[in-house]
């Protein structure tokens, strides 16, 4: 192999920040771009805050709690019956 061979990334290379959210009851595991933080990840899986609970590694996150790439999330999403 020689210098030639060897492909460098260029400016326009990006690899993307994902997250993993396992979704209960659903009991549905998925790989999504990450977001920067509770708020949005629920936002983004069309979730208003009031409806589901995160959480990483067994602590839950308050909305504004920063998501980092490669986390793995739990999303519970809870509702209350009468």
């Amino acid at each position: 192999m020689n210098a030639k061979d060897i492909s460098m990334p260029t400016k326009n290379t990006r690899v993307q920040a994902t997250v993993s959210v396992f979704l209960q009851p659903e009991d549905k595991e998925l790989v999504l771009p990450r977001p920067k933080n509770a708020q949005q990840l629920l936002t983004a899986l069309g979730l208003p805050s009031c409806t589901a609970l995160v959480a990483r590694e067994g602590e839950l996150l308050t909305p504004d709690r920063a998501i980092y790439s490669g986390d793995r999330l739990l999303v519970r999403k809870v509702r209350s019956s009468g």
